[in-house]
Parts: C-alpha cells; sequence; structure tokens
C-alpha cells in the first residue's frame, strides 16, 4: 500500500512594508492651473480686466460715480491677480511642473473666488448705475454712456473668464 508522504516546501516571507503605497495623482484636467487652456483663461481675463480699466478710465467723470470707482478698483486687483498666476502658469508650463500642492492649490481657489465675486459684483453695480442714467434719467447724452456700458460689458466678461478658474481650481482642491 502506497502511502502519501507530506511535504514541506519553504516559503518566503515577504518584506516589510516601510513606505506607505503612492498615492495616485489626479489628471490635469485642461483649464486647471499649469495649463494651455488654464493659461489661455489668465490671459483672457487678464485681457478683459484691462480693457474694462482702461475704458472706464478714458472717461472724465467716472470719479464721481462711486459704483465705477469701484469697478475700477476691482479690474486693478483682477489684473494683478491674473497677471501673478499667468506668470506662474507660464512657469509650470515651461518646467513642465504639476500644481497640485494644497497650499498653492487652495490659495488659488479662494483667491479666484474672491477677485471673480468682486469684479462681478462691480460690472452689476456699473451695469445698474448705467441703466439709470440711461434709462431712468434720460441723461445719457450728456454721459457717457456708450463707454460705461463698454467697461461693464468688459467687467462680465472677465467675471465670465474668471469663474471656470475658479471652479476648476475649487474642484481640485475638493477632490484632495
Amino acid at each position: 500500500m502506497e502511502v502519501s508522504r507530506p511535504a514541506v516546501y519553504p516559503v518566503a516571507v515577504p518584506p516589510p512594508i516601510t513606505d506607505p503605497p503612492a498615492r495616485l495623482r489626479m489628471k490635469d484636467y485642461q483649464g486647471m492651473p499649469g495649463t494651455m487652456v488654464g493659461l489661455a483663461l489668465r490671459l483672457s481675463q487678464l485681457g478683459f480686466a484691462v480693457l474694462s480699466f482702461s475704458i472706464m478710465v478714458s472717461t472724465p467723470d467716472f470719479v464721481q460715480v462711486t459704483a465705477f470707482c469701484y469697478l475700477v478698483a476691482a479690474t486693478i486687483l483682477q489684473t494683478c491677480w491674473s497677471f501673478v498666476l499667468a506668470v506662474v502658469d507660464v512657469y509650470a508650463l515651461l518646467v513642465q511642473r504639476s500644481l497640485h500642492h494644497a497650499l498653492v492649490v487652495g490659495l488659488f481657489a479662494v483667491g479666484d473666488g474672491v477677485t471673480s465675486t468682486l469684479t462681478f459684483a462691480a460690472a452689476c453695480a456699473t451695469a445698474g448705475i448705467t441703466v439709470l442714467i440711461d434709462n431712468d434719467l434720460d441723461q445719457c447724452a450728456h454721459n457717457n454712456c456708450g463707454k460705461f456700458e463698454a467697461a461693464a460689458a468688459m467687467g462680465f466678461l472677465s467675471w465670465v473668464m474668471a469663474t471656470p478658474s475658479f471652479l476648476l481650481t475649487f474642484w481640485l482642491l475638493a477632490t484632495r
């Protein structure tokens, strides 16, 4: 009668895991900081803010209305913020680095949110005063309503270009 004999094979002990597993990095979606579309959004919001500022400052009587001064201040802030972040985007593209550091993304999200909200509020205030002057007071002939309307439109377009930047940066921050 044949009896089977038990066999013992040595098993290697796996090495202890000392390093945590590598975290998966989020894919760079176009429009996020450090991408070509993100740079295009920054440059377009910068351009529209500069246009709005230039049009408003070219009118001699913008200082008499607080809403117009608010638009000038908001577009100056938008211009400075967009220029700095455009430089950061260009740097990130040149050195091919991803802008996914939590502190940097948080700063971008807060800055984009604040500047886009201020620009939107200033454009709304300017549009409201322009409608008041044009429709309600019928004094558009004595004022520069066309320039005020153009400055408000450029302010709105700057906000339209800043909002995707804010939303994508905020989404990047939220998915960390």
